[in-house]
C-alpha cells in the first residue's frame, strides 16, 4: 500500500488543495469561504503548504486592502495526484 501524505492528510489542508486544483488562482476570502474556515485556521495551514512548496503565496493591495492569492505549484499538484492515487488503492478502484 502507498503511504498517505500526511501534509495532504489534514482535512482543512486537503480542502483547500482540491480548491487550487481546479482553479488558476484564489484568493484568502474566497478560500476562506468555500473550506469554512476561520481566518487564523487558513493562515496557518496556508504556510504549511507554502512552506512544503505544494502553493505559492501572493500579497498585494487593491486600493487599500491586502489581497492574499494562492496558486497551487505543479510540486503541489504532483502531490496532490499522488495521495489520490493513493487513496484510490486503499479503495480499491
Amino acid at each position: 500500500m502507498k503511504n498517505l501524505d500526511p501534509l495532504l492528510h489534514s482535512q482543512l489542508r486537503l480542502a483547500v488543495m482540491s480548491v487550487l486544483m481546479n482553479l488558476a488562482e484564489a484568493d484568502f476570502v474566497y478560500l476562506r469561504e468555500k473550506t469554512e474556515s476561520t481566518a487564523g485556521n487558513l493562515s496557518v495551514q496556508l504556510d504549511k503548504l507554502a512552506t512544503a512548496g505544494y502553493i505559492e503565496i501572493e500579497k498585494g493591495f487593491v486600493g487599500r486592502k491586502t489581497r492574499t492569492l494562492c496558486r497551487i505549484t505543479q510540486q503541489g499538484r504532483n502531490a496532490f495526484e499522488t495521495y489520490v492515487d493513493a487513496l484510490k488503492s486503499y479503495l480499491n478502484i
